[in-house]
């Protein structure tokens, strides 16, 4: 079942429960914290870009986990195989967030001791400025990303939680922004080109559940010359209304019904550098996931866990559109994660 939400109106009723579940393909149901009536501390929101080319990749974060805020920049460079990603955490009290309530327009600011995250939003495009000056060791990185072009349609789903009523993840993935820009970093600089270079934004609002698993794969480029994409993922949640897999495909998503990652085992464990698959169980997603890079996190602070493994690397494959028409895919780069969180 995909259930389709259509109606505006608020996400949450007078006690805090969702009034609609399901998918939609923008942000039809409003957000206002205020409404949210579980527990403060179990409110999540953040906004993390992410810009992947088949040479290199930078994901940015802004994130505020009510007893924590994180922000974080992570710089991967395909060509050399290294990786880096510095996070700044702070309580609320002293570094404190307000992100928007809508990804529509809004602007968001982080800064601390050493560094400093600017996400403008007009409505029209998204300009993402920063530096932090520290990143590695004694290297600066400094960025100055604009982003355009995005989609008349995304990827929105209304996800509840079995058995807590007031928990809830409002989610939105806007694929195929077109990022015109430069990174620096040391003696290092990477351009972005719009003709060819391609942004996602995670952006995400909710009341979680203590102990958490999910699995989540993106990807955006061309497919001849026509803006191609896809969200993939499932793990937590009650997701029986909808699921969060779709396609884009020049400005339009085109509803997938389940992905499964099949992720290699080797004694025992994931084998998250040999080769994935990826399966949907109407035929409609196919596809073969080389890994280029394991950008891994482990994090054990004893009530606070987190084992993340984002990997990027290429896919290749078939995808259908509603119509019917197959898109052939090689070597689209991407990335899949499997990530744990006991937040």
């Amino acid at each position: 079942m995909q259930r389709q939400i259509i109606t505006p109106g608020p996400l949450l009723d007078d006690q805090g429960r969702l009034i609609e579940k399901g998918y939609a393909t923008s942000l039809l149901k409003s957000y206002d914290k205020s409404k949210v009536a579980a527990n403060r501390l179990r409110i999540k929101e953040w906004d993390y870009y992410c810009i992947c080319t088949d040479h290199f990749a930078l994901a940015l974060t802004i994130a505020d986990n009510s007893y924590m805020t994180m922000d974080s920049i992570s710089l991967l460079n395909f060509d050399d195989n290294s990786q880096i990603t510095t996070s700044r955490m702070s309580i609320p009290l002293l570094s404190r967030r307000t992100l928007p309530s809508s990804s529509v327009r809004g602007d968001v600011r982080a800064a601390g001791k050493d560094y400093e995250l600017v996400f403008r939003n007009d409505g029209t495009c998204r300009h993402l400025t920063g530096h932090m000056d520290c990143f590695h060791k004694d290297t600066p990185i400094s960025f100055d990303l604009t982003l355009t072009d995005a989609p008349a349609e995304t990827m929105v789903i209304v996800t509840p939680f079995k058995d807590k009523p007031k928990a809830f993840y409002y989610n939105q993935k806007i694929n195929c922004m077109r990022t015109e820009g430069w990174i620096r970093s040391g003696n290092q600089e990477f351009i972005c080109d719009p003709a060819q270079h391609f942004a996602v934004l995670d952006w995400g609002r909710g009341v979680w559940t203590y102990d958490n698993t999910w699995y989540w794969g993106s990807a955006s480029g061309l497919a001849g010359n026509i803006p191609f994409g896809f969200n993939i993922g499932y793990g937590f949640g009650d997701t029986s209304a909808a699921s969060e897999n779709v396609l884009f495909y020049n400005g339009k998503i085109h509803k997938l019904s389940q992905v499964k990652f099949e992720i290699p085992m080797k004694d025992g464990t994931e084998d998250y550098l040999s080769p994935w698959k990826f399966t949907s169980d109407d035929n409609r997603f196919e596809m073969d996931f080389r890994p280029v890079m394991d950008r891994s996190a482990k994090v054990n602070l004893g009530i606070l866990c987190s084992d993340q493994h984002q990997v990027f690397g290429h896919f290749s494959g078939t995808a259908v559109l509603d119509d019917g028409q197959k898109i052939h895919i090689q070597n689209l780069m991407g990335f899949a994660e499997k990530v744990r969180n006991k937040w």
